[in-house]
């Protein structure tokens, strides 16, 4: 994804997707948007996404390896109606010929399921964000450790990281031989 602390890239990209204006007379410039949609309902909400990619950045873009720019839209609406919307941009390194709007689409997607499944529960449940380790290879470890905490979870077809850390530091020598086995 591209933030606008990323200045001229958020612009040009943000430029290159506004509808484009011409003189009466004049045809607007060839464009070679890509769309793909997708609606999903999930957690009591309805989510609707449109993705639109375009190679025309590449050509003269400065970014290295850039082969496509996008505009993803989502609209979310909750059970009681309320609805948001929200505009990102971003960039890929995939030709159009390699990955088309849809596969980009699930790449999102899939993206937000690694960040919701593992950054979440480390930065959530396990507070890895307010930790005061800050020397040495603390902090490396610690973000280690809380992995293979996650990890051994997993493995054992837990999905309740709080529950899963109540069930091993209440009966850590019940916990420990499950784990290896």
């Amino acid at each position: 994804m591209i933030k606008e602390n990323q200045k001229q890239m958020y612009q040009d990209i943000q430029t290159l997707f506004e509808p484009q204006t011409s003189r009466p007379g004049w045809s607007p410039p060839p464009m070679d948007f890509r769309s793909a949609s997708s609606l999903d309902k999930g957690h009591g909400r309805l989510e609707r996404r449109r993705m639109t990619v375009s190679s025309l950045l590449a050509s003269y873009s400065q970014w290295p390896g850039l082969m496509q720019v996008f505009k993803l839209e989502r609209e979310r609406r909750n059970a009681l109606g309320k609805t948001e919307q929200e505009v990102v941009y971003g960039i890929t390194s995939q030709a159009s010929s390699r990955a088309t709007p849809k596969q980009l689409l699930l790449l999102i997607r899939s993206h937000w399921g690694i960040e919701n499944g593992l950054h979440y529960r480390r930065d959530r449940t396990l507070d890895e964000d307010r930790s005061q380790l800050r020397m040495g290879h603390a902090p490396h470890l610690l973000a280690t450790l809380n992995n293979t905490a996650i990890s051994l979870m997993a493995r054992r077809g837990e999905d309740n990281l709080p529950r899963f850390q109540r069930t091993f530091a209440y009966q850590f020598d019940r916990a420990l031989p499950q784990m290896v086995a």
